[in-house]
């Protein structure tokens, strides 16, 4: 299910999968971050992965670059790029919240590398889902 916020859309792939693409030419703000976090809490319950879908240019505030991906209970982010430029800013945003420990992974959209972010990230996610039967709090 596809959705429309401020400054792009949401596609829900699966329960607990989302697809985000920004618009071109968005300069994502904190404002947007936080129209982001409401989104998720509204839709997607416990743990989840993102598809960040970078097929549009767009770039991030010094405070989007600090607060992105800190939503509760994500647990992997696919980054799919369509451009060197893209690339690099993923890599450079992933330098700048080294501290966080994401699990991510980078994936070439030129290369069709889509669907193999799709399946990594459900992957990853039945990972975690294993994990926590094993590992009980």
């Amino acid at each position: 299910m596809k959705h429309r916020l401020s400054f792009g859309y949401f596609t829900i792939l699966a329960d607990n999968i989302v697809e985000v693409t920004i618009d071109n030419g968005v300069e994502l703000s904190l404002e947007m971050i936080e129209e982001c976090d409401g989104f998720l809490k509204a839709h997607i319950f416990g743990d989840f992965g993102m598809l960040i879908n970078r097929i549009n240019e767009y770039t991030y505030s010094y405070e989007a670059k600090l607060s992105i991906g800190s939503y509760e209970g994500l647990k992997a982010i696919a980054f799919v790029y369509y451009s060197d430029k893209s690339k690099s800013l993923v890599e450079k945003i992933n330098l700048i919240r080294a501290y966080d420990n994401w699990n991510s992974n980078l994936f070439c959209g030129l290369e069709l590398e889509w669907q193999q972010a799709f399946q990594w990230l459900k992957d990853e996610l039945l990972i975690c889902d294993e994990q926590a039967v094993s590992n009980p709090i």
